[in-house]
């Protein structure tokens, strides 16, 4: 299977430099992944850099804990928007979620799914899987389908454990019958991690090792 417009070459170290962040988006376009992900500091060179490919910007907002305000990360989904993000990827508040506040969940994606949608930005809620039970994973599911998000995401990558395949499929199960897509993204390596997630339903996937799952490590 031809895995690249599956992909969200990803690369959100902190210590990723120019020149890294320069060979990605080389990798990107020499191999047409979806998008180039970033941290968004990076997003207006990145977008410039693209320019005239059919390779996407994206970046992270509240990202990797998600406990930013919501006044926050909507001025950070603004700014990068404004720098040329095409696609953005949110952390939902995973505090609240746990604390079973369900409504002030849904108020905080609202509030960055609507900026996004203005600006017709595609939209992706990542809800760490690995922190939730299986009942929070399909309720966080059902509220980012709820806000009229494009996309739930599983991870950050930066939590206890990426995607899993059973994650996925509670999230597809959860939001069926909806527009919404689901994102695996944390700990795909392999051709054959990359299968798995796509077998149990995900349609895009986020990841940093995109030459080994295209046979071009």
């Amino acid at each position: 299977m031809e895995f690249n417009n599956y992909i969200d070459h990803t690369l959100l170290a902190p210590e990723a430099t120019e020149e890294q962040i320069e060979r990605i988006v080389k990798e990107a376009m020499d191999n047409n992944f979806h998008t180039v992900m970033i941290n968004p500091y990076w997003v207006e060179k990145v977008h410039l850099l693209l320019k005239g490919s059919s390779v996407k910007t994206a970046c992270v907002i509240g990202f990797p804990l998600g406990a930013n305000t919501t006044k926050i990360k909507v001025a950070e989904a603004t700014d990068a928007i404004e720098n040329g993000a095409d696609e953005l990827d949110m952390v939902m508040n995973i505090g609240e979620m746990k604390s079973g506040h369900l409504d002030k969940v849904e108020q905080d994606i609202q509030a960055v799914v609507d900026v996004c949608h203005q600006n017709k930005r595609v939209i992706k809620v990542i809800i760490e899987t690995c922190l939730l039970t299986d009942d929070e994973i399909e309720a966080a599911a059902k509220i980012v389908a709820k806000t009229g998000a494009d996309f739930v995401k599983t991870s950050t990558g930066f939590s206890t454990q990426g995607a899993t395949v059973h994650a996925v499929e509670i999230m597809v199960q959860a939001v069926k019958g909806t527009s919404m897509a689901v994102k695996a993204s944390g700990g795909i390596h392999t051709p054959e991690d990359a299968q798995a997630m796509i077998d149990a339903g995900a349609t895009r996937l986020g990841v940093s090792h995109s030459l080994a799952i295209i046979g071009k490590a």
